[in-house]
């Protein structure tokens, strides 16, 4: 890869980072162990047909030097109102999922050195600290250096992970059945698999500050904004292809009841490698998910303090490290007090975020698609592509919306 290309590469891998955890680690192997392989083609079908909306947001801020945000805010405050409404509740659930799974993730890793180890709530607060201190300490260029690494180490893990599972053969039983994905009972799961898959809308808002901070520190990189984008896209894509495949080799069919809480799945996850591939990969598939998780709870934390901090300037035309630092903390703090409080309940207040985020989708799709028209980014197959993206997207908050009322 040419060295300009490789230094270009930054708000992609981000994109990426900030995607993997909720909708792969969590919704995609669920998906393959409750249901195998039956849902391959709807995980490359949602991340074919989002793909036009996140595209316009990279391309519209290297093209416009301006950040969706802005963008937003001149479509009128009605349409800017509900955004920040929507990243608001979405903030603050999605902060406290990804950190009390990464929490729990870090309490697996502890429990081998420690015979009592620290409650997931005391390691929620370590985390955070570590995160505010890389963010709040190293911000954009540290942020952008780790993601690199994740992504690299996550990337090579996980393929690892799969050609040894897929060397080993399934887990099924003789006389397993396998069950259908498609009756009522599971639209709510597929509705929620798709929310956050490969993201939240709203990941392209940030997404959007995420490039728009890169071009100034390297203003050469918008040279490579698709570049660094597509590669990210699609690279989050075949993991989630991946993530849906080990739950269909190793958990699919298997005896075990699959546990569909966070924390619980991904060491019931962990367990069930190391009865199936051999003890040595617990360090392995503990490592990736691990990796997974807290690169996700960095870029989550970063991301949505970084929307609000550019509201504000928006409003009020001031810049203010102490007003994004407070943000970020603020942010970590409420998620914090979700996971005291509320943490029994965390598995239906995601299934509830997953849901709000697809339900919003079409909204913030079509004002993506809108924003790329007027700046002239879209051309013909573009725009048959978003067209068919944001009629899907319809149909199906218009089926999931019948659905909840039945």
């Amino acid at each position: 890869m040419h060295t300009s290309r490789l230094k270009a590469l930054g708000p992609g891998l981000l994109l990426a980072t900030a995607a993997i955890g909720g909708s792969h680690l969590v919704a995609s192997t669920q998906a393959g162990a409750l249901f195998g392989w039956q849902l391959l083609w709807v995980i490359i079908a949602v991340n074919a047909l989002k793909y036009p909306f996140f595209r316009f947001a990279v391309h519209y801020t290297a093209t416009q030097e301006q950040s969706l945000i802005t963008g937003y805010r001149n479509s009128g405050k009605g349409l800017y109102g509900a955004f920040i409404v929507v990243c608001s509740i979405a903030a603050i659930v999605a902060t406290a999922g990804v950190l009390l799974l990464t929490a729990s993730l870090l309490q697996y890793f502890v429990s081998w050195i420690l015979p009592s180890p620290p409650s997931v709530i005391s390691l929620s607060l370590f985390l955070l600290v570590v995160s505010w201190v890389l963010l709040i300490w190293g911000r954009y260029p540290a942020l952008d250096k780790s993601a690199k690494i994740f992504m690299l180490l996550l990337a090579l893990a996980t393929l690892a992970a799969f050609i040894i599972a897929w060397s080993k053969g399934a887990a099924r039983v003789d006389d397993f059945v396998s069950p259908n994905p498609w009756q009522l009972a599971s639209f709510g799961f597929l509705i929620a698999m798709m929310g956050w898959m490969p993201a939240p809308i709203e990941i392209s808002v940030i997404n959007s500050l995420w490039a728009k901070e890169k071009y100034t520190y390297q203003p050469e990189a918008k040279k490579y904004a698709l570049f660094d984008f597509n590669l990210g896209y699609w690279v989050t894509a075949g993991l989630a292809v991946l993530f849906l495949g080990l739950g269909a080799i190793i958990q699919y069919g298997s005896t075990t009841e699959v546990a569909l809480a966070g924390g619980a799945f991904a060491q019931q996850l962990i367990d069930m490698y190391a009865q199936t591939m051999g003890e040595w990969s617990r360090w392995l598939v503990a490592f990736i998910a691990f990796v997974c998780m807290f690169g996700t709870t960095i870029t989550v934390l970063d991301g949505y303090a970084r929307i609000f901090d550019a509201c504000f300037h928006e409003s009020r035309q001031t810049r203010s490290k102490l007003r994004f630092n407070a943000l970020l903390i603020a942010q970590g703090l409420l998620g914090l007090l979700i996971i005291i409080f509320f943490a029994g309940a965390l598995r239906p207040m995601l299934t509830f975020a997953m849901g709000l985020a697809f339900v919003t989708t079409p909204l913030f799709a079509w004002l993506n698609m809108r924003l790329a028209k007027e700046a002239g980014l879209m051309n013909r197959p573009l725009k048959v592509w978003s067209i068919m993206g944001l009629s899907y997207l319809i149909i199906f908050v218009f089926l999931y919306l019948i659905w909840l009322l039945m």
